[in-house]
């Protein structure tokens, strides 16, 4: 009992071997390189402000209720999501095993069991069954003493051995046990490296979720974007049918020729050609939309195929400061977390330099019947404590601590390089988000120019004033000009999905499979 105590003692003193985990300084600047440039942009553009972080929930800031509850739809089914998670649960369920190291082992058995001891043959070679025999000779001393004894005792004697060297019954039943004392903190390091894995595993289920959020909001966007240049395309039609009917009036009453017809038939027909091109956008959206949502292809067209508007920008765009991306950003701090799984790899392999000790027991009954099993006289127990020391194998123990080590160095470095990749995504994002809001109000003024050039054209043809060409170079500056103006609104709406995508929110409130991974299948 002395001996356990002094043990006890011991595992209470325990010390844990190798580096502690230190979280890393993100070392981000004080402000946005990209935001001291957005002073030049066009006036009532959507500013982006470092006042506030963004916001959790940041597809509410477009005002579209049919996008949020797309996105609610994503983050419920989505399969890619739903993967994440059962990762997650599975790397909890590695760190119960690694725990699992530190605490007693305790197994229960029962076996039976018959044996030839082959004891027959070792009698034999001692000589016992000669001697047997010769009990029973007439001059054997037990004759002499006891005339007529002798056989009686040979008979006995024989059986006796019979008994000795017959196979025998053996039933055994019990419970063993063993116990690692972490005394250098191996199976501690192991946990916490189990526990960091977790947490990777955590962190890259909340990338996909920012991820999902971002490509549902821009596949909608392109949908509304790819109806909105349909409906454009379908009344520039109409309008270059009107110019074709005038020039085809004109023509038939001399006025003007059979080539300014032709010419505006293809104006026309080169406009038509762009509607099948949006028809296409709009069902690849609508399919992309679907699968998104965990739907099969078509389940939602008739939801989504009435067209809608393009939500607009909201007027400010809260980015928060540098300083805070590193927290808010999910592969920085899945880059953070293996490194926190490196470092505890480290103390896993010191630990492996030093003496495991072991506590072991066993106890139990063993008889030559089950119900003899019960009786306390045939228990048997034994413990003790075990000491296994590396001695030499060949550099392999410090072959693994410095691959630890070097792993860890690697980690070290992925961290640096994931938050300077964050940062470039984010000040790229926002120059993007600038200067696309400056081309969309040239864009916008030239569109409008456009129209009022060409109804102006339309109205001096009519007058006689210009000649039709005139009308039909106004017109088609018109058709590329809005166009132009549309898709450039597309693009700074999908500007400023990449923006929030690069900021990295939209994780921190949960959706309804954060908590928990979906059934397994049946």
């Amino acid at each position: 009992m002395r001996a356990l105590a002094v043990i006890l003692a011991a595992s209470l003193c325990a010390c844990t071997v190798g580096p502690d985990f230190q979280p890393p300084q993100a070392n981000a600047p004080a402000d946005w390189h990209a935001t001291q440039r957005t002073a030049n942009g066009p006036g009532g553009a959507s500013t982006p402000t470092v006042e506030s972080n963004p916001d959790p929930q940041w597809w509410r800031g477009f005002g579209d209720p049919t996008l949020d509850a797309l996105i609610e739809r994503a983050l419920s089914d989505n399969p890619d999501l739903q993967i994440a998670v059962v990762r997650i649960a599975q790397a909890r369920e590695r760190t119960q095993q690694a725990a699992a190291q530190g605490l007693p082992n305790v197994r229960a058995s029962a076996s039976y069991k018959r044996e030839q001891l082959g004891a027959k043959g070792l009698l034999e070679s001692a000589g016992v069954y000669n001697k047997v025999d010769a009990l029973g000779a007439p001059n054997s001393p037990i004759n002499q003493i006891a005339p007529g004894a002798g056989p009686g005792v040979e008979r006995g004697a024989q059986s006796a051995l019979d008994r000795l060297t017959a196979p025998v019954d053996l039933w055994q039943a019990g419970f063993d046990a063993s116990w690692e004392l972490d005394l250098f903190g191996r199976v501690r390091r192991s946990v916490e490296a189990a526990n960091a894995q977790a947490d990777v595993a955590l962190e890259s289920q909340r990338d996909a979720q920012v991820s999902l959020e971002a490509e549902v909001a821009e596949t909608y966007l392109q949908l509304r974007g790819a109806q909105m240049l349909h409906a454009t395309a379908q009344n520039l039609v109409a309008e270059q049918r009107e110019t074709e009917d005038l020039a085809r009036s004109a023509a038939m009453h001399g006025l003007e020729s059979e080539l300014d017809v032709a010419r505006a038939h293809a104006e026309r027909t080169q406009t038509e050609a762009l509607l099948p091109q949006y028809d296409q956008q709009i069902a690849q959206s609508l399919n992309a939309l679907a699968v998104l949502v965990g739907e099969a292809p078509g389940a939602l067209d008739t939801e989504l195929t009435p067209a809608g508007i393009l939500p607009g920008t909201p007027p400010a765009v809260p980015v928060g400061l540098p300083a805070t991306l590193a927290r808010r950003r999910p592969d920085i701090r899945r880059a953070e977390a293996s490194l926190h799984a490196a470092t505890a790899n480290v103390g896993v392999a010191v630990a492996q330099f030093y003496p495991d000790i072991s506590l072991t027991g066993q106890v139990g009954t063993r008889a030559t019947s089950p119900h003899d099993l019960t009786h306390w006289a045939n228990l048997f127990w034994s413990w003790g404590p075990s000491v296994s020391l590396p001695v030499f194998q060949g550099g392999a123990l410090v072959s693994n601590l410095r691959l630890s080590k070097l792993q860890q160095v690697e980690a070290a470095l992925d961290y640096r390089k994931t938050v300077l990749d964050a940062l470039r995504d984010v000040n790229n994002a926002l120059d993007v988000y600038r200067t696309d809001q400056t081309r969309l109000v040239s864009l916008d003024e030239s569109a409008a120019a456009q129209r009022h050039a060409f109804d102006l054209a339309r109205e001096s043809y009519r007058k006689g004033i210009v000649s039709f060409i005139d009308v039909l170079d106004a017109q088609r500056q018109l058709s590329s000009a809005e166009q132009n103006a549309q898709q450039e609104q597309l693009q700074v709406c999908t500007d400023l999905v990449a923006l929030y995508k690069a900021l990295g929110g939209g994780w921190e409130q949960a959706g309804p499979i954060a908590s928990s991974a979906p059934p397994p299948p049946r």
